[in-house]
């Protein structure tokens, strides 16, 4: 099985890991989950997380040529656009993303029809599609639950998961959004203890739970199948839906889902200028009130 190399960057401001997978032969690479810095207090964006990325890809003579989302976040900004613009490479996610768009285009009161004639998203991924990082095969497995446009890559020996799964301490991502579904995640990480136990497992996030001193950005699945705490190999499908509904009707909305799932449900493109030159996002007041 091919060892891809992988270098890991974490933004603790949004407890976020991004990645880098390169193929040793021939240094083509992907960049998974990139963040946009955000600070909502002046509604200002800056790229320091994302210009370490810059630097160690230009330092090692990388060549960009995917950048993967593996859904929309609700917990950070996509620097896909800034990335592109400095690196070349195509912004990719699930096709399921038209589901996404849609749901929250009529929340954010968006013209679906103005969305799509721009689509900003270079490729849109069919579920289980195969793809080359270089010499190295890739491919995607449909995860949705958390959202309904999830995807993990499988990348030789390694598995991207997004928010499907966090550390096994930790257990698995909420599922409360839009379109989002308990039972399903259930399944999709029911597609991911399919792979070998050997097989090497990124996370998206990790919040370095009681007891832990570290964040930790990489599991097994062999761990996961063990040891998760809130879905291993002897979880029953109708204690981890009430388990997992009953936690997230205690769980507040991520500090930036409003800014961030207009931004990246739009492939990291920023609204248009307005008369005046300043862009504005919208904020759907009270809507998403518990």
């Amino acid at each position: 099985m091919q060892h891809p190399q992988v270098k890991a960057f974490f933004d603790e401001n949004t407890n976020t890991f991004s990645y880098v997978v390169s193929d040793p032969q021939t240094l083509q690479c992907a960049i998974i989950d990139s963040v946009l810095d955000y600070d909502p207090a002046s509604a200002s964006t800056s790229t320091h997380s994302a210009d370490h990325i810059i630097k160690f890809i230009r330092e090692n003579q990388l060549k960009t040529e995917w950048i993967l989302e593996t859904h929309v976040h609700a917990d950070h900004l996509t620097a896909s656009q800034y990335l592109k613009s400095q690196l070349g490479g195509k912004i990719a996610m699930s096709e399921k993303i038209s589901i996404v768009q849609e749901t929250f285009s009529a929340i954010y009161n968006i013209d679906i029809k103005t969305l799509n004639s721009h689509q900003t998203f270079d490729y849109l991924f069919k579920d289980h599609e195969h793809f080359k990082i270089g010499d190295l095969d890739a491919y995607n497995i449909p995860t949705p639950g958390h959202t309904p446009a999830c995807l993990s890559y499988v990348i030789g020996d390694a598995v991207f998961v997004g928010d499907t799964l966090f550390m096994p301490d930790y257990g698995t991502a909420r599922c409360d959004f839009p379109k989002g579904s308990a039972d399903i995640l259930f399944e999709s990480v029911h597609k991911l203890y399919q792979l070998p136990d050997q097989m090497r497992v990124f996370l998206c996030h990790d919040y370095k739970p009681i007891g832990r001193n570290e964040y930790q950005s990489e599991t097994s699945i062999a761990a996961q199948k063990q040891t998760n705490i809130h879905i291993n190999v002897n979880t029953q499908k109708q204690d981890f839906v009430r388990m997992r509904n009953a936690r997230d009707a205690t769980l507040s909305m991520p500090k930036l889902i409003l800014p961030s799932i207009q931004i990246n449900m739009d492939a990291g493109r920023f609204p248009e200028p307005e008369p005046n030159g300043i862009r504005y996002l919208k904020l759907p007041f009270n809507y998403f009130k518990h």
